[in-house]
């Protein structure tokens, strides 16, 4: 369905991509790992249409997107999800969400969307009218991805979804996106918790310096000695709580 080949990018004269080639399949959920500073932001906004890559392409759903509005991005069916922090604060919980909608004109359908993601998310309908500057991190990050549901996409990107969570609020978070996923949605899953992003995806990615450093099924990545190596170590999840999530 996400097919990058060969992307190189940044900002001004500095280069933060160096030729990152990854694909995602329809369905399937795909983590994508490494360290700050090694591309992963600068390549969800080349996906995004945040940014322009220099050299490269990005195809989603059989065609090129690279170059295209984000607007038309997101029309096409591919919605970034970004952190918690990125809700609007004077604005409540149901007007964050409808602004997630805004590329649809289908009022039932927008409805109906709309009750789906307060079954989800039940503490958003019980916060429905207030505003999200009253909310928790983990429920603003529930806002985040329920707002990325509103437009009906074919794909999420989500982008570090446990950053500055508590565990408890980490498993949460996770066990939802967890059964996004078993419920049809194809995910792109941007993560610096690593042993909880390979547990639950299919496939993984690790970049370095704006390449693909390691890639493979997430049940080899985990167990791989110099992904355990550079990236395991101190991690908050645990394998039962996780393996749980997926079931």
């Amino acid at each position: 369905m996400l097919k990058i080949d060969k992307l190189e990018g940044g900002y001004g004269s500095v280069q933060i991509l160096n030729g990152v080639s990854l694909a995602v399949a329809r369905g399937q959920m795909v983590a994508l790992l490494g360290g700050n500073g090694t591309g992963k932001s600068t390549l969800l906004k080349a996906i995004s249409g945040l940014i322009k890559p220099w050299r490269g392409s990005i195809s989603f759903d059989g065609e090129r997107i690279d170059g295209l509005r984000p607007d038309l991005i997101v029309r096409r069916g591919l919605v970034q999800v970004t952190q918690g922090k990125e809700a609007y604060p004077a604005l409540t919980v149901e007007e964050n969400l409808r602004l997630g909608a805004h590329v649809r004109k289908d009022r039932a359908g927008v409805r109906r969307t709309l009750e789906r993601v307060y079954e989800y998310f039940p503490i958003l309908a019980d916060k429905r009218r207030q505003h999200s500057a009253t909310l928790s991190g983990g429920q603003l990050q529930m806002l985040c991805i329920g707002r990325g549901m509103m437009s009906e996409p074919k794909m999420m990107l989500l982008d570090e979804p446990s950053a500055a969570l508590a565990p408890q609020v980490v498993l949460d978070i996770f066990r939802i996106i967890a059964r996004i996923c078993r419920e049809g949605m194809t995910l792109l899953l941007v993560e610096q918790n690593v042993r909880m992003a390979l547990l639950l995806a299919e496939y993984g990615y690790v970049i370095r310096d704006g390449v693909v450093h390691i890639e493979g099924p997430a049940d080899r990545l985990i167990s791989d000695d110099n992904v355990r190596l550079s990236y395991l170590g101190g991690t908050v999840a645990d394998r039962d709580a996780a393996m749980n999530l997926r079931q």
